[in-house]
This record gives C-alpha cells, sequence and structure tokens, in this order.
C-alpha cells in the first residue's frame, strides 16, 4: 500500500465571538432596568468606572431626528416633557388586614387563637390551603369549633377571604350584596357547574325562571372578583420607561427622540486613575491600562446601543407613518427583514433591538415589538393586496361587536363574512385572533335579554 501527502492552503473567514462582542450583543439587547444593572455590576469589577442614571430636566434636550412625509431627515434638540412614573407605596399584606381585623374584632378567646391559626393558611387570593379535617388533626381542636372559627374569618374584609373554592368565594361575596338577584346565591351553591358550563335551560326548568333571568345572575357574578386577595398583593410594580418618544407637529412632521431619563451615564473616575499613574509598577500599569480600555469600549458601545436603537425606531416610524398621523392608527405588515434591509443591517440585530423596548407617544405607551405583523393577502376586484394581523383582528372584533347577541357569530361565520370582504382567512387563524383578543366563543357570548 502507497501513502501520500498532499499539503493544500485553506483560507476562510469566521467570526470569532469575543467575550467583549458577546457583551456587546447583550447591552444592545438589554432593556433599561437590565442595562443598569449590567453596568454596575461592571463598576464592581473595575475601580475607573461608576455609573448613576441619568434624570433629565424639562430643560434637558433629547437627541433627536426628524423626517416629514417627503422622507426629509435632520438633527435637532427638542425639550418636549419625558414621560416618567412615580411609585406608589405597597399595600399592606393580606394577612396583616386579616390579623388586624380578627384583634379589633374579637376578644381574646380560644376561637380566636384558632382564627389567627387559620389566617397564616391563606394564600395570596385569600383562598385557605388546607382543609377543616388537616386543621382538626394539626390542633387537635374540635371540628365543630373549628368551623366557627373559619365561618367568623369568612365574615371579615375583603369578601370571599377564607373561601375553599372559587363556588365558595362567590357565594360568600354574593350574601353581602344586597343588589344580588333572588336566585343567585341558591344557583351558585346547588347548581354551581351546570351555570358555569351554561346549561342554562337546565336551570331554568329547575327553579321555573326565565333565560333572561339566568342572565341577570350571569351579569351579576361577572361583577364578582375570583382573587379577593389580589388588593392586598404587595408584588412590586414592575415601570416602564421608554427609549424612544415620538411626536407629531401641527405641520404633520414626526419627530423620533430618544428619551435621555432614566439613560445610564458611565464616568471615569480620573483621580484614581492618576493616583495609581505614579506607582511605578509593571503589574499596576497594566492593570489600569486594562480597566482604562475597559471604560472607554463600554463608553463607545453605549453609544453605539443608542445610536441603533434610535435608527430603527426611525425607520419602524416611517413605515408605520399611518398609525401616528391617523385617528384609528392602523398598523401596517411589516417584517424584521424590511428594516434590516432598509439599514443595511442583519435581522438579529433588529430584533434585539426592539427587544423590550418601549416608545411613547401623546396617546399612549406601545413596545417596539408592538408595530411587527404579519401579513396575509386580499383581494378587491381583479386586485390582490396585503392586510395585517393587527388589522384583520380590528376586522373581527368589530364585527363581533356589532353582532346580535341572541345569536352571536360563529368562527367560521366570521370566516365567511371576512371572505365576502377580500380577506382570505381559515377558521383556526380566526379562533387564534379572538383568543387573542379575549373573546368568549359564540356559545359563551349568547345572551337572552
Amino acid at each position: 500500500m502507497n501513502f501520500e501527502q498532499n499539503y493544500t492552503q485553506l483560507q476562510k473567514q469566521q467570526l470569532t465571538m469575543t467575550p467583549q462582542l458577546q457583551q456587546s450583543i447583550q447591552m444592545l439587547q438589554y432593556n433599561r432596568k437590565d442595562l443598569v444593572d449590567f453596568l454596575k455590576q461592571k463598576s464592581l469589577e473595575n475601580p475607573f468606572i461608576s455609573i448613576s442614571v441619568k434624570s433629565a430636566p424639562k430643560s434637558q434636550g433629547n437627541s433627536t431626528q426628524k423626517y416629514n412625509s417627503n422622507q426629509s431627515r435632520t438633527n435637532q434638540s427638542t425639550h418636549g416633557s419625558v414621560w416618567d412614573t412615580l411609585a406608589t407605596t405597597p399595600a399592606a399584606s393580606l394577612y396583616a388586614a386579616v390579623i388586624d381585623q380578627i384583634h379589633l374584632s374579637f376578644r381574646e378567646t380560644s376561637l380566636r387563637d384558632l382564627i389567627i391559626w387559620l389566617a397564616q393558611y391563606l394564600d395570596n387570593n385569600g383562598y385557605l390551603t388546607l382543609s377543616l379535617e388537616d386543621a382538626a388533626s394539626r390542633t387537635q381542636a374540635d371540628p365543630l369549633q373549628l368551623l366557627d372559627a373559619l365561618t367568623l374569618l369568612q365574615q371579615l374584609e375583603p369578601a370571599g377571604v377564607g373561601a375553599r373554592n372559587l363556588q365558595e368565594c362567590l357565594m360568600l361575596q354574593t350574601e353581602r350584596k344586597d343588589e344580588a338577584p333572588d336566585l343567585a346565591y341558591l344557583i351558585l351553591e346547588e347548581e354551581f357547574e351546570a351555570f358555569a358550563n351554561r346549561k342554562w335551560e337546565q336551570i331554568g326548568k329547575h327553579y321555573a325562571i326565565s333565560l333572561r333571568e339566568v342572565q341577570e345572575v350571569s351579569d351579576f357574578v361577572k361583577t364578582l372578583t375570583p382573587h379577593p386577595g389580589a388588593l392586598f398583593s404587595n408584588t412590586p410594580t414592575q415601570y416602564i420607561r421608554p427609549d424612544l418618544s415620538v411626536k407629531v407637529t401641527d405641520e404633520q412632521q414626526i419627530v423620533v427622540s430618544s428619551v435621555k431619563s432614566g439613560l445610564p451615564v458611565i464616568v471615569f473616575e480620573k483621580e484614581y486613575y492618576d493616583e495609581l499613574s505614579v506607582i511605578k509598577d509593571k503589574e499596576v500599569a497594566l492593570f489600569i491600562k486594562e480597566k482604562q480600555s475597559e471604560y472607554e469600549w463600554l463608553k463607545n458601545t453605549l453609544i453605539q446601543r443608542e445610536d441603533t436603537i434610535l435608527k430603527i425606531g426611525i425607520a419602524i416610524v416611517h413605515a408605520q407613518k399611518a398609525f401616528f398621523l391617523s385617528e384609528d392608527h392602523p398598523i401596517q405588515s411589516l417584517t424584521l427583514k424590511t428594516i434590516a434591509e432598509e439599514l443595511d443591517i442583519h435581522e438579529s440585530t433588529v430584533s434585539r433591538s426592539i427587544n423590550g423596548k418601549y416608545l411613547t407617544t401623546e396617546f399612549g405607551l406601545f413596545e417596539l415589538k408592538h408595530f411587527f405583523t404579519n401579513a396575509l393577502s386580499t383581494t378587491s376586484g381583479d386586485q390582490e393586496g396585503m392586510i395585517s394581523s393587527n388589522q384583520i383582528k380590528k376586522e373581527i372584533q368589530l364585527l363581533i361587536q356589532n353582532e346580535d347577541t341572541r345569536k352571536p357569530l360563529s368562527d367560521q361565520k366570521i370566516v365567511d363574512l371576512l371572505q365576502n370582504s377580500g380577506i382570505k382567512i381559515s377558521r383556526r387563524t380566526v379562533t387564534k385572533y379572538r383568543e387573542a383578543l379575549f373573546i368568549a366563543s359564540s356559545p359563551k357570548r349568547k345572551r337572552f335579554d
């Protein structure tokens, strides 16, 4: 056997994912809160870096770019008000509120001790999380005395607290409502499953009442809450700081601004740097050089991040001009690929730039992802066009709003009506869009009044 060795030279380009490149990608994807946390961690590792969060006064301008209907763009600064939020004092916990009521309402007895013991098993929604049998086993208390303790617990605020299931929760609220329909409590107690499954004809025959009266009970039950303890939730409220601001001038020009409020600012600690610079030591010199380079890289990456988000935001706003100029705010079909090709960047860059980013307008706050939507084909006469999924959702919502509630439109009927308007869509897609709009199915929308 003969063996030969051949040597060939091969050239190829390969992108090496360096740690700095990975961090640059992460910084682009971070929202402002995550970005601040990331930079604060960096400041702990680098003694020459300090981080502050910018709180822009009304007199401070934002870096802006403006374009008008003929797509001409200029640079300017504006002094518009910056959207911001104020934190509110968190509500007291449900457990604390219940304990306060127990101490105020009942004298010190063994029964009160049982009520306090039961209160510790309330979940955040106000439901009791153990049965009376388990309670009796753990406390060795008399079952009748535990039942008395539970009854007293259920008389406290909020109405429904201490319930062991949804049915009991609704019943506890109903018995406190003077405006409750006469048979509401009885229907919830005896026919809850049939009522929940809308077997209203069965309920009507059982109590010799009309379907309209059952409808009245249903309307009343919808005013009750399945989560009575939610009012006392002390889960911290999340506040959103927008990255971009969009304003429409009297001349119908759209101004896109980068919001500076809430933006982290990176500062170089020059005094400490100068102190270390005079030390004649190679390791110290190498250390301060590395840390200074890291500061420069972070500063430049922050600037590049904001420029990228602003550039992509302007392209999005330009593509969705009708949304900002029309009163009905229509959304046009728009994809990541469209913006990427317009700006000559990769789709992944667009995706990361819009992730968790928001823009504020005079009529609301919107996530940048809101402006990206798929399109379906439409036909109008002999012409074909495209329509966005948001526009289709609006059409579905409008059809359901104008339907006869005694004979609500089925999903297939909605398909037929949309196809008559030239919108090609499947029943499955209609169902998906309807559920995304939190609209119930036709049987559950049917009314008898």
